[in-house]
């Protein structure tokens, strides 16, 4: 029988769920956790690491580590100065007044690599690390996906 998932991306941690044989069961990740930190970290060759990897990587990159993404997402420069203060990454202005830009200075060596990224672009790489195998579960695909980001924000996106 196919199975509807459900992925709840949250701002510190991720989980996905199939409801199989009328019950809802949390799929656990590659690395067989139930929940998958939401973030995302650079190396210094550039590789991408999502997840409890990334949060690893923290401890000895922590300006190549972004987290709290979902708190940057659809919110101008200047309404994100708060949350930009406590994080220990650097937030820019990106060209989009609609989206902050996301900065990881990982360096490698003598030569600095520097990505600017939308914070969209790290929740996308949340979602895909969490996101089901070919076979959620026991039995049929996936045929249905929800996915909820549920936050509460006093910001107007006029």
């Amino acid at each position: 029988m196919a199975k509807a998932v459900g992925i709840d991306l949250g701002t510190t941690n991720s989980v996905i769920a199939a409801h199989i044989d009328g019950q809802p069961q949390v799929i656990p990740n590659a690395e067989g956790s139930r929940t998958t930190p939401s973030v995302v970290a650079f190396t210094e060759t550039g590789e991408r690491l999502v997840g409890q990897m990334a949060r690893r990587r923290a401890v000895l990159n922590p300006k190549g580590t972004i987290y709290s993404a979902k708190r940057f997402i659809g919110r101008k420069y200047h309404e994100v100065n708060e949350e930009a203060k406590i994080v220990s990454f650097d937030v820019v202005r990106g060209p989009d007044v609609l989206t902050s830009r996301l900065t990881d200075h990982s360096s490698h060596r003598s030569e600095a690599i520097r990505r600017v990224l939308a914070p969209y672009r790290i929740t996308v790489a949340t979602v895909a690390k969490v996101q089901p195998p070919s076979n959620p579960g026991a039995g049929a695909p996936a045929i249905s996906t929800r996915v909820s980001s549920a936050s509460w924000s006093s910001v107007s996106h006029d």
